[in-house]
Order: structure tokens, then sequence, then C-alpha cells
């Protein structure tokens, strides 16, 4: 899923240095990109998945305290509906972005 993040953040930024017209400077402002922040959100996304799936296992076994289960599935939880209503709101933005006259 990473690699697909970075494949598309990748083609938005080939297309967005087609895009700039002969003499204008490309804007380079200091910080961290949005690529780089989106690619972050995306591996701490799957770590928290990865932290919920491992400590359900444990309680499986017998091996976690129930508090820290609990925890860390709610954390996971928390983390997909955080990153399915930015889903959403995207795709939302993108067909707004399709019924624009041009």
């Amino acid at each position: 899923m990473v690699a697909n993040v970075s494949a598309a953040l990748n083609a938005y930024a080939s297309a967005a240095s087609r895009a700039l017209q002969p003499g204008l400077p490309a804007a380079e402002e200091p910080g961290t990109s949005f690529g780089a922040i989106l690619e972050q959100a995306a591996k701490s996304t799957v770590d928290t998945l990865h932290t919920g799936e491992q400590m359900s296992a444990k309680a499986a076994l017998g091996k976690a305290d129930l508090t820290d289960v609990v925890s860390a599935v709610t954390n996971a939880e928390m983390t997909l509906q955080t990153v399915t209503a930015v889903r959403d709101k995207v795709v939302s933005a993108y067909q707004e972005i399709l019924r624009m006259p041009i």
C-alpha cells in the first residue's frame, strides 16, 4: 500500500512539473513536502494497525493485559475510521472537480 502511495505521489509530482509554464520558477518552500507528510501518515497508520493485530494475537494466547489490548484495538479502530473519512473526503473533492465546467 505504501508503494502505491509513493507511485501516486511521484506521478502527481511529474504532472505538476510538466504543467509549469516556461519562465516561471518552481516554488520551493522550506520544510517537508505534502508527499512526505502523506507517506509518513500512511506508515504510521500501518504501524498502528499492526500493533492492534499483534495485541489481539497476544490476547488470544493469554499473554497480554486486557487494558493494553483494548487500548491498541481502539487506536487501530480510530485510525482506520480516520483514514476512511479522509479517503471519502478526497473522493468527494475529486468528484466535485470533475463536475466543474471547463
